[in-house]
């Protein structure tokens, strides 16, 4: 009996010698794009049977075995012929049906809608794993060891201020829980899970209270323990890693471990000297501007930028602007007037 041939890694959208994970990432994003809860009126029907085929190319490529059965049987499959099984091919594997059949009791019961071809390759059982010699009365599932969550990365943005001196944070995350349906397997009874769809994961939302140690700097990472992706088969949680966005300041920029602003100063106090006013990150300081200062020069305040490794600090270098107040009193223009003639005297 010819079935019809269906290649697996074509539904998937991956090449024949791709790894396991690829495999599972691409299924996820099939199984999501595809799932008939998110398709109505005539695209339902489509959807229903893309998520079918997704699911069965899914089941044979995750399970090393069964691809290994798929990749092993011939060139005509990968030229898209039908697939003639060869006399005794799977003689020495029985699969077992439903409690109606001979000898059978409490066996797996069908496919759950899967191709001729998937049955004709591994047999009735689309989930459970046959047992092979005698006494044997049904199919089992493979046990799934523990297995750790998967860690998670993302971005937190903080102020300069707050990464600064340090602060506590609520923040609201977008991740993905075990499916509560089928504890995270994928599958339900004698198919794919249908409130997961198969990946064995679902979307959840968690609050957390986060500290934000003193001195964190831009790209730096936080590390909260067991709150990543949740384990399967009562396996660890994974971490959660917070990576750090400094929002741009508007009084300083950062240059690692030192930090820049300016002070406007007006003609006299640059031509004379004066004790100027400058913010710093720990309070406004007061700072000595030399006579004959320039605009564009940069006067260096000690240790007034941020943390860097052992403790040491930074400097924050201020950069001076010579500007004219917007308006002028007559007494103050007549003085300009005078300074002008005296240059070209």
């Amino acid at each position: 009996m010819a079935v019809a041939f269906q290649d697996y890694y074509e539904i998937l959208g991956v090449k024949r010698k791709v790894a396991d994970k690829e495999i599972k990432s691409a299924y996820r994003k099939l199984a999501r794009k595809w799932h008939p809860d998110v398709h109505t009126g005539k695209q339902k029907a489509e959807a229903e049977e893309k998520f079918k085929k997704i699911n069965e190319a899914y089941e044979v490529l995750s399970d090393p075995e069964k691809r290994s059965k798929y990749d092993r049987l011939g060139s005509n499959w990968r030229n898209g012929q039908d697939f003639q099984p060869p006399p005794g091919w799977g003689d020495n594997v029985r699969f077992y049906g439903s409690a109606d059949s001979p000898g059978g009791e409490g066996g797996f019961q069908g496919t759950g809608g899967f191709s001729d071809f998937f049955e004709t390759l591994f047999g009735g059982g689309a989930f459970g794993r046959a047992t092979a010699g005698t006494g044997a009365t049904g199919t089992r599932r493979r046990a799934r060891a523990p297995q750790r969550g998967q860690d998670v990365e993302t971005e937190i943005e903080l102020p300069l201020d707050e990464a600064y001196r340090g602060v506590s944070k609520t923040i609201q995350l977008s991740t993905v829980a075990v499916c509560p349906e089928c504890g995270g397997a994928g599958t339900k009874e004698r198919g794919f899970c249908p409130r997961c769809g198969g990946t064995g994961q679902v979307p959840d939302t968690k609050t957390l209270e986060v500290k934000i140690p003193a001195g964190i700097r831009d790209g730096g990472r936080i590390r909260l323990r067991g709150q990543g992706g949740e384990g399967m088969g009562g396996g660890a949680r994974g971490d959660l890693y917070l990576k750090v966005r400094l929002l741009p300041h508007s009084v300083y920029t950062v240059k690692g471990n030192d930090l820049e602003t300016e002070v406007g100063l007006l003609p006299d106090q640059a031509a004379l000297g004066d004790k100027v006013r400058v913010p710093t990150l720990d309070g406004p300081v007061i700072m000595t501007v030399p006579p004959g200062s320039h605009a564009g020069s940069r006067l260096r305040l000690r240790e007034k930028g941020l943390p860097g490794n052992g403790g040491q600090r930074g400097d924050e270098y201020v950069r001076l602007v010579i500007d004219i107040p917007p308006t002028l009193s007559e007494e103050e223009k007549d003085l300009y007037r005078k300074l002008q003639n005296l240059r070209k005297g």
